[in-house]
């Protein structure tokens, strides 16, 4: 059988990945709206990360409201930013829903948009054991053999702590070049056991990962990027720079700064908490910010507790007051 023809490799996945949330129009968090998704601030949003220098886009995860997008949605918005890439940077667009069929359906929909790839956590109804998630997404790989996985490693969405025997049957999937991924902990651990596999870990980690492995942390994703793009472009640079003179010292500052920045988001300082309101505080965040026009979640993710919102809010305000500063200091 001839290996797949794949839109990216993971060679091809490097630099800065923002996570795109889906705009929304006035009214998005009344469950008798339609048609939800701002297309205009779609364009404009994608447009403008892309004149920043990012080197690629991610959505239809959480924020991205996966979960609450009707499919005309999806197919409008996923349209609209394809249109507005224009072949210059990839997307991975999600296809993360409750069984294989439907997942298989929304892949090969989204692979005739254009996409790079899909973004792809397991079906979470039920808790998966390990055969269960390999078998999953060998299943996917055999129905699209031409479509890129990256695979969606979020524990607390998807019940499935994603162990190191899961890691060393799926690195052995030609199509699973990439993986959106959760702290550092056992990092070095699953870059061994899937050597094939870009690993792309948050912002807030990419410097503590790129010590760890050099070579391999070429990439990660990133939510503040949506408070102005400025912090991650510079953590971007000053990590690739530290690879080749050895002087650290710079991006462990910017390092540090991101971690000054997060402070709030995290109700309680616990991800557990977080991943309740995720959607709602993501959005809060990134309105507060000012730099894009989020608008208000889609329900039911709409309610969010005021105190956790404030927090969530001055996280955004600091990114956003960091973006001012480096785009005063022209970097």
């Amino acid at each position: 059988m001839s290996a797949p023809k794949l839109r990216i490799e993971s060679a091809g996945i490097n630099g800065l990945w923002p996570m795109l949330p889906t705009p929304s129009k006035e009214g998005a968090s009344d469950w008798r709206s339609r048609d939800t998704v701002d297309l205009d601030e779609t364009a404009r949003m994608v447009e403008a990360l892309i004149e920043a220098g990012v080197d690629g886009l991610l959505s239809l995860g959480t924020y991205g409201e996966c979960h609450s997008l009707t499919w005309d949605e999806k197919l409008a918005f996923v349209g609209c930013v394809m249109e507005t890439i224009g072949g210059r940077i990839p997307f991975f667009a999600g296809t993360t829903a409750l069984n294989t069929r439907e997942v298989i359906a929304q892949t090969r929909a989204m692979h005739e948009l254009g996409v790079s790839g899909t973004m792809l956590g397991v079906p979470m109804w039920c808790k998966n054991d390990v055969a269960t998630a390999v078998q999953f997404y060998n299943d996917v790989s055999e129905a699209c053999p031409d479509t890129a996985i990256m695979i969606y490693a979020n524990s607390e969405a998807f019940k499935f702590e994603f162990p190191r025997p899961f890691w060393a049957q799926v690195g052995k999937l030609p199509q699973v070049v990439a993986c959106k991924y959760l702290g550092i902990g056992l990092l070095a651990a699953d870059l061994n056991l899937a050597p094939d596999i870009r690993f792309l870990t948050h912002e807030a980690d990419y410097y503590a990962a790129s010590r760890i492995a050099p070579d391999r942390m070429t990439a990660f994703w990133s939510s503040s990027a949506l408070c102005g793009p400025r912090p991650a472009l510079a953590l971007r640079d000053a990590v690739a720079k530290a690879k080749v003179s050895g002087d650290w010292s710079n991006a462990k500052a910017i390092a540090d700064r991101f971690q000054q920045c997060e402070q709030g988001l995290f109700p309680r300082g616990e991800f557990t908490e977080f991943s309740k309101f995720a959607v709602g505080l993501e959005r809060g965040r990134m309105n507060a910010a000012g730099w894009v026009r989020i608008g208000d979640p889609r329900p039911p993710y709409h309610l969010v507790p005021a105190e956790y919102l404030e927090g969530a809010s001055r996280s955004g305000r600091a990114y956003a007051a960091y973006h001012a500063e480096l785009q005063q200091s022209g970097l």
